[in-house]
């Protein structure tokens, strides 16, 4: 699956000399976790809840700018991308999203919740499958046989010896 399937294409874009406060309340408005930071729609960098300090960030925002916050070397990705690829490039960058470049303008964005949701969905197989181990107790009929093995076992060790 390519990203221009899934993507948003609704990208919402502030300027890097926008303050701090105001990136804030535009994600807390859009109720979204991240902000393409552009300048001329060209992406310049990525600004997310964490940068802003979260809920409890207001001073860390006070008197700033979004330039001073961002992430500046910002990783993107083609519509063309797989949703293997873009899922480990955002692994190995440990980012939360993507944006979505063609001819150096942002088209699209997609975030680590999206990428999970296509997997949950089936998009894209694993390539390696992980053996499951089951967390369960095995059935009451399987543990009293076990016991009952290991008494016996039990029993023979103490049994003396005849001669």
């Amino acid at each position: 699956m390519r990203l221009d399937e899934f993507m948003s294409v609704r990208v919402v874009t502030i300027g890097p000399e926008e303050a701090a406060s105001a990136a804030w309340l535009l994600m807390q408005r859009e109720r979204i976790r991240h902000l393409v930071v552009a300048d001329r729609s060209r992406p310049v960098g990525v600004l997310s809840e964490r940068d802003l300090g979260g809920r409890g960030g207001a001073d860390l925002r006070r008197g700033r700018v979004v330039r001073e916050l961002m992430t500046p070397r910002v990783a993107t990705a083609s519509p063309g991308m797989t949703l293997r690829q873009a899922a480990n490039l955002m692994r190995g960058r440990l980012i939360g999203c993507l944006p979505v470049v063609d001819g150096g303008r942002v088209v699209g964005i997609v975030t680590a919740t999206d990428v999970l949701n296509e997997l949950g969905r089936g998009s894209s197989r694993p390539e390696v499958r992980a053996k499951r181990r089951g967390m369960r107790s095995p059935p009451p009929s399987a543990r009293k046989a076990a016991k009952r093995a290991g008494e016996r076992a039990t029993r023979r060790k103490r049994a003396p010896k005849r001669g």
